[in-house]
């Protein structure tokens, strides 16, 4: 499953790299370019943090569908006081 971007992160992300690049590493590029280093990062780095991230996702409903019923659990017939079944007048 490739990782895209919508028009408008993609379009952020443009401004984000070439101000990035201008900036920290004192090179002024323009937008090809800019989409070419974007694209590069998202066919080879954006896979390994979509992985991490679904790791994460997994591990976290697992532990919480592990404690399924401590979290989600009400007690039931809680109306009438335990110590007695039968309502008094």
């Amino acid at each position: 499953m490739a990782v895209t971007l919508s028009e408008d992160a993609r379009k952020e992300g443009l401004a984000s790299i070439r101000r990035y690049c201008g900036e920290q590493l004192d090179v002024d590029i323009g937008d090809l370019q800019a989409g070419a280093l974007l694209d590069y990062f998202l066919k080879e780095l954006a896979p390994s943090v979509y992985n991490a991230a679904i790791a994460d996702a997994q591990t976290y409903f697992t532990a919480r569908l592990a404690d399924l019923e401590g979290t989600c659990y009400e007690a039931e017939f809680g109306y009438w006081p335990k110590s007695s079944s039968v309502r008094r007048k």
